[in-house]
């Protein structure tokens, strides 16, 4: 059976600037291969760096990606890898505060809550319908797509690259 193929982008909103190529070899490790990030100055954050990077990969190589970047101080990211016709997507958020997450995506990159994270949502939260937001809440991400937000806007002036399927 062939090695399906996957791609994503890693997102690197914030890093010191001593830590810039180090991530460059780790993902490198994950990777196999040598990769040179487009680094650009982060505004959010004075003295931090930004970059953003295309994959290509068997599928799980976003996760691969996450892990061998993660643990970092002062390190915020995004990892996503897009669905295959036969593996899911998945986002993984880090930030120095909260840690990682991780969240399984569809098609459209929309975040996918599966069943057992909402029955268990729904058995913590009792009848009680704030607590039910909150932990819906946790299993989206939501506090870690509010801290990355103000980075990821920094991107905004960033060129834009095009990318074309042919064939």
């Amino acid at each position: 059976m062939a090695t399906t193929q996957a791609r994503g982008v890693i997102f690197i909103h914030s890093a010191p600037r001593a830590l810039c190529p180090h991530l460059e070899w780790a993902v490198g490790r994950a990777l196999g291969r040598a990769v040179s990030f487009d680094w650009a100055d982060q505004p959010v954050l004075a003295g931090s760096r930004r970059a953003e990077f295309y994959w290509e990969g068997s599928a799980g190589t976003g996760a691969a990606l996450a892990t061998a970047i993660r643990g970092w101080e002062h390190l915020r990211f995004e990892v996503t890898e897009d669905p295959t016709p036969r593996s899911d997507g998945g986002r993984w958020l880090h930030t120095p505060g909260l840690g990682i997450h991780y969240a399984q995506t569809d098609t459209a990159g929309n975040v996918v809550i599966g069943e057992d994270r909402i029955r268990y949502a729904l058995e913590i939260a009792g009848s009680d319908p704030l607590e039910l937001n909150r932990e819906l809440q946790v299993a989206l991400g939501s506090a870690w797509d509010d801290e990355l937000e103000p980075f990821r806007h920094a991107s905004d002036d960033a060129p834009v690259v095009w990318l074309h399927k042919v064939g």
